[in-house]
């Protein structure tokens, strides 16, 4: 990463910071189509998190919310793609020899490479990567976009990465060419201390430095732009927004970009990703009103609805409906009436029950819910794990490429600079990422069985078919698919030649030397 101070003088750094200000002004007005989407998926799902609602902070966002069924699948769904796809305390990838590599140098390779994951990995583990990526989840649970920065900590801290999971509302995004979100504006709050720690070169305006020194809780508006430019780096520009032009306060280049943007699904044409709640939003607005209107006719069945004649003597703004009251009436008439209640409990909860199982189903809290039942047997995981991988096949192929490779690759990167781990890349080729969460080892669980099933086939038809077995590669096979360590698998070598074995080869090929006779001198 190199980074840079600039202020905002001369022509070049003016139409540099009008240029980031022209696409970023196209970035938000693409960004308002959808604001009113997310703003209702958030009330819904998430008020806790709504950005676009416009309340100010600790303010109650529940007051229109009366079913939390949206609220408890979501939480579950974001819960579980957690433990699937990122669980805590848990080696969930890890980096093995490419197709390359000969067998000889793999060997050699895999316990270099295990211990570089394992270290990638206790970084993670000591960060705050768990809590800033289940906010993702949820994000992406609820508004099908999430963003995620990976910074650089400074050196001496307990963790190499600082995260932080970026609401919807504080960002815009740009597509490039390849699909992937890798351009991105963020927009953020900060204080006079908090600009002077983020940008300690800049030289901040005046009025900032007086209006933040006397309230030190005072925030002022900040731009950063990431950009990918032609030579395939990101282009960074950070600028001061607060009220006048905008000042620049830093300019820099990333080789990988700190910005990780993932999606839920994409519809063609469309930048941003639709969410499963966005799916299940006309059950979860009508189960609402359909609990809010429940509500209210329970408390008419509780208080009552009741009518009396106006005889002069039922003063109506004197009675209080509660056990032992005295209520006078005039003889002869028929004092307080009670109506009849024309609602009926049992069909708004038949119809509520019915919606409240299709918002489980569309957020998968049916399918992929903790199991409360009696200890599974190895046949049933097995089930379970490939309707998992059923459903969440194609999300997770997209989560991959977008959240998990660039997350991985954007680390190790933090982590080579510092010399934490050997100066490779991560091409495909000569080292290939693997990944070891539940969910990428669900996909292969078939093939597991299937594989156990024809050995065992095989071994019962008697020695001779069993000659057809190629033992050692079915349990790399096994292994690899069951996500072991590449370390603890050994390759197919060719036998190591002893040096009596070299010189009789040397003789074999040329007669008239002999190596012992050279190293005597003869």
């Amino acid at each position: 990463m190199k980074l840079s101070v600039m202020n905002d003088e001369g022509p070049d750094h003016a139409a540099a910071l009008g240029e980031v200000m022209r696409r970023f002004s196209m970035a938000q007005a693409r960004r308002a189509n959808w604001e009113s989407l997310w703003r209702e998926a958030y009330e819904y799902a998430l008020p806790q998190r709504n950005g676009f609602s416009g309340a100010q902070p600790g303010g109650r966002q529940t007051d229109r919310l009366y079913d939390a069924t949206a609220l408890d699948a979501s939480d579950q769904l974001a819960a579980s793609l957690l433990g699937n796809l990122t669980p805590p305390w848990t080696q969930w990838f890890g980096f093995k020899p490419g197709p390359d590599l000969s067998p000889r140098e793999a060997e050699a390779l895999a316990p270099v490479l295990e211990k570089a994951a394992k270290t990638v990995q206790a970084h993670f583990d000591r960060s705050n990567f768990i809590v800033e990526i289940h906010q993702c989840y949820l994000d992406l649970v609820v508004g099908g976009t999430a963003a995620l920065y990976l910074e650089e900590s400074d050196p001496g801290a307990f963790s190499a990465f600082r995260f932080s999971a970026v609401p919807l509302s504080q960002i815009a995004l740009e597509e490039g060419t390849d699909g992937f979100l890798n351009g991105g504006y963020r927009l953020m709050n900060l204080t006079l201390p908090q600009l002077r720690t983020r940008y300690p070169m800049a030289e901040l305006p005046p009025n900032i430095i007086k209006d933040g020194e006397k309230d030190s809780q005072r925030r002022f508006s900040v731009l950063e732009a990431l950009l990918p430019d032609e030579m395939g780096a990101f282009s960074f520009k950070a600028c001061l927004t607060e009220g006048g032009a905008p000042h620049l306060l830093r300019v820099g280049c990333f080789v990988d970009s700190p910005l990780i943007a993932f999606r839920w699904l994409k519809s063609p044409g469309e930048i941003y990703g639709r969410s499963p709640v966005m799916k299940a939003l006309p059950d979860i607005k009508t189960a609402n009103k359909v609990v809010e209107l429940i509500l209210k006719n329970a408390s008419i069945a509780v208080t009552g609805i009741w009518q009396a004649d106006d005889d002069g003597v039922l003063n109506l703004a004197n009675i209080e409906l509660k056990p032992g009251s005295i209520i006078p009436k005039a003889v002869g008439s028929k004092g307080l009436t009670p109506l009849e209640m024309p609602g009926r409990f049992d069909i708004s909860q038949i119809v509520l029950e019915d919606l409240r199982g299709r918002i489980r189903h569309a957020l998968l809290a049916d399918r992929l819910g903790p199991v409360t039942g009696p200890r599974m047997t190895a046949t049933e995981v097995l089930e379970r794990s490939a309707e998992m991988a059923l459903l969440l096949g194609a999300t997770y192929g997209r989560l991959q490429s977008e959240l998990m490779t660039p997350l991985i690759k954007r680390a190790f990167a933090i982590l080579r600079r510092r010399g934490e781990v050997p100066d490779i890349s991560l091409d495909g080729r000569l080292v290939e990422l693997d990944y070891r969460a539940p969910l990428a080892r669900a996909q292969g669980q078939r093939s597991v069985q299937s594989t156990l099933s024809w050995i065992q086939s095989v071994l019962a038809m008697g020695p001779e078919a069993a000659a057809a077995i190629n033992i050692p590669a079915a349990a790399r096979f096994l292994g690899n698919a069951l996500g072991v360590p590449s370390d603890l698998i050994r390759n197919e070598l060719p036998p190591i030649p002893t040096e009596m074995e070299n010189e009789n080869v040397i003789k074999e090929n040329n007669p008239e030397s002999d190596p012992a006779e050279k190293r005597a001198g003869v």
